[in-house]
């Protein structure tokens, strides 16, 4: 099959979410006593083999809403994508069975200010230190594959595509920090789609792009440092088990994300890698699958795991109407 990134990284991260979710806060010494090793059920949520969570919840509504925009050959609409993690929210839309059973309190808190300020896009996301969760880069894959098709069709500067993507990132996590979190993550899915070579060169080219794009901000160089291990590829490869940590916090679920990838070889062995380390399972499966995703492809995802994913047919129909 010719590669489709859009079914590679949304299925990419679909399915390392849904891999996770039976395993999530479970701990590191937990996880080496009964290993993830195949697509099951239950556990932490008491709920089927195939369940994915708020990652792919958020990730699709925010592929449904570029859908729309791209429908009507409009920009992507940000008051719409809220709407539709409002959606998510009270009405259980984008979710697996139509009820939601997991949110990150900074995205909770952001569609409750973006409710009460007169659905104010600019006045809903959180922007203080401890806000710094993994709450948008979880869910950036779709923007970052339309960001990439307006610089790939139409040659959007990089100042601009960074916009978009800090601008989606905002309406939840609105620290820098977060912002930068996913424009790094950007940068990497560009690689992947862009670059030849092996992952591990094409990562660290979109890295080398990344941190040269935010040293030119004095603001954003001073945040840079907090992303320091992910600078290297090859120290950061080198780093033992011990020392990635994937708790919720974002430049933790970076790391983490990207550990799991130069490590392993294939779209399985980084998403068990991932959910192997703990804590917040689903969401390291679910960033370092939609890379893993893009660059093994769709064909590399074990298929007795697609065949579980929830409302797999309806995610697969909206990822393939859509190529470039």
């Amino acid at each position: 099959m010719k590669k489709n990134p859009w079914l590679d990284g949304i299925m990419g991260v679909v399915v390392g979410d849904a891999l996770g979710v039976p395993y999530e806060f479970h701990s590191r010494d937990e996880m080496k006593n009964d290993p993830a090793a195949d697509m099951r059920g239950y556990g932490t949520y008491n709920l089927p083999a195939g369940t994915w969570s708020d990652d792919s919840s958020l990730t699709l509504a925010s592929l449904v809403s570029i859908n729309e925009s791209k429908k009507k050959n409009e920009p992507v609409d940000f008051r719409d994508m809220m709407d539709r993690f409002v959606s998510w929210e009270k009405d259980g839309k984008y979710t697996p069975y139509g009820e939601m059973f997991d949110i990150g309190g900074t995205t909770q808190d952001a569609l409750n200010r973006y409710m009460e300020n007169g659905r104010d896009i600019y006045a809903s996301g959180c922007a203080e230190e401890h806000d710094n969760g993994n709450g948008s880069l979880m869910r950036i894959m779709p923007v970052c594959l339309y960001v990439y098709e307006l610089q790939k069709e139409y040659g959007l500067p990089d100042a601009d595509a960074i916009t978009l993507i800090h601008t989606a990132s905002g309406l939840t996590h609105n620290h820098i920090r977060s912002k930068i979190g996913c424009g790094l993550y950007y940068f990497c899915v560009r690689a992947l789609l862009n670059e030849n070579g092996s992952l591990m060169e094409r990562l660290q080219a979109g890295m080398n792009q990344g941190w040269s794009h935010y040293r030119s901000s004095p603001e954003d160089k001073r945040e840079l440092f907090h992303f320091n291990r992910t600078r290297r590829l090859t120290s950061l490869k080198e780093s033992p088990e011990r020392d990635i940590f994937s708790g919720g916090y974002v430049v933790e679920s970076f790391t983490a994300a990207l550990w799991s990838l130069v490590v392993t070889d294939s779209y399985k062995t980084c998403v068990l890698q991932a959910v192997n380390l703990g804590f917040d399972t689903d969401t390291t499966a679910a960033i370092a699958g939609g890379l893993a995703g893009l660059y093994y492809g769709y064909d590399m995802i074990p298929e007795d795991w697609l065949a579980k994913i929830a409302r797999r047919e309806w995610i697969e129909d909206m990822c393939v109407s859509w190529n470039f």
